[in-house]
């Protein structure tokens, strides 16, 4: 792990970034990743497609968790609709795979409505893009999903059909290690 050129891009990151995760120490960060090598490389994914991951706390049970933090939804994660269904749903022009999936695939969290706001105290984020959203059951079930972004000086939550994609609609996950 730390001979991957990523270990040192995070360790720079970590201590670039403190206002983010003051209570954490890179010591903890490194320990915890040691003992869960199988999350390096869910970093790595995360890295690989844009996200530039990096600390933004400790969860109540010790987990350090990591979130992304790219200005905009993660390039790599883009022109997805919502999940599973909302793709077996589309009778044509389908994407190529759906947030809720991919995420899953890789061991995942996609922000939830309160994470995403949280994380917009931190900066503005997703000023040109938008970023899916993990959507109430209820909502789901009536075939809509969530997204955020900031505009106008806020954060905006709104809805959409779960098949719909665009090119500037991503996701943001969370790892916890």
């Amino acid at each position: 792990m730390k001979k991957d050129p990523l270990y040192n891009i995070l360790k720079e990151r970590f201590h670039a970034n403190m206002q983010r995760h003051s209570e954490v120490s890179w010591d903890l960060v490194e320990k915890r990743l040691e003992t869960f090598p199988d999350k390096f490389q869910v970093l790595k994914w995360m890295e690989e497609t844009g996200g530039e991951p990096d600390v933004i706390g400790i969860s109540e049970k010790g987990e350090i968790i990591f979130c992304d933090f790219v200005t905009e939804s993660p390039k790599g994660r883009r022109s997805l609709c919502y999940d599973q269904n909302a793709l077996d749903s589309r009778k044509e022009h389908k994407p190529k795979d759906s947030a809720m999936r991919l995420a899953q695939s890789m061991g995942l969290e996609v922000m939830n409505e309160e994470q995403y706001k949280n994380l917009q105290r931190i900066s503005n984020f997703d000023t040109k893009t938008s970023s899916w959203l993990k959507t109430p059951d209820e909502i789901r079930e009536k075939g809509g999903a969530i997204f955020g972004d900031w505009r106008y000086g806020q954060v905006f939550v709104y809805h959409n059909g779960a098949e719909s994609y665009y090119s500037s609609r991503g996701f943001r996950v969370l790892l916890k290690v």
